[in-house]
């Protein structure tokens, strides 16, 4: 199963958000790191085998980290993609 997860962290400073997102990245179960605007500094699109699975991950991984201070979970049902992104015409 996929999640995606949303996370903030603190100080929001360059230092934070690029020690975050290395930190994230060498996680194994890491598909992707966005680093996105608005209520959440982060998306990070978790794959692992299980709710119980991504329970952990979170308890794991992510819930002792110093610099995040809030995170929340989104369970991906399906997952479309289109392979190329056309340009739009002006």
């Amino acid at each position: 199963m996929q999640a995606f997860l949303h996370v903030q962290v603190r100080p929001l400073s360059r230092t934070v958000i690029e020690g975050f997102k290395a930190y994230a990245m060498s996680l194994p179960e890491v598909v992707s790191v966005f680093v996105v605007t608005g209520g959440d500094d982060f998306l990070v699109q978790v794959a692992v085998p299980s709710v119980d699975a991504l329970h952990a991950f979170v308890m794991d991984k992510f819930s002792g980290r110093r610099e995040i201070v809030g995170f929340r979970s989104s369970v991906i049902y399906q997952h479309t993609r289109k392979q190329v992104v056309e340009p739009l015409d002006p």
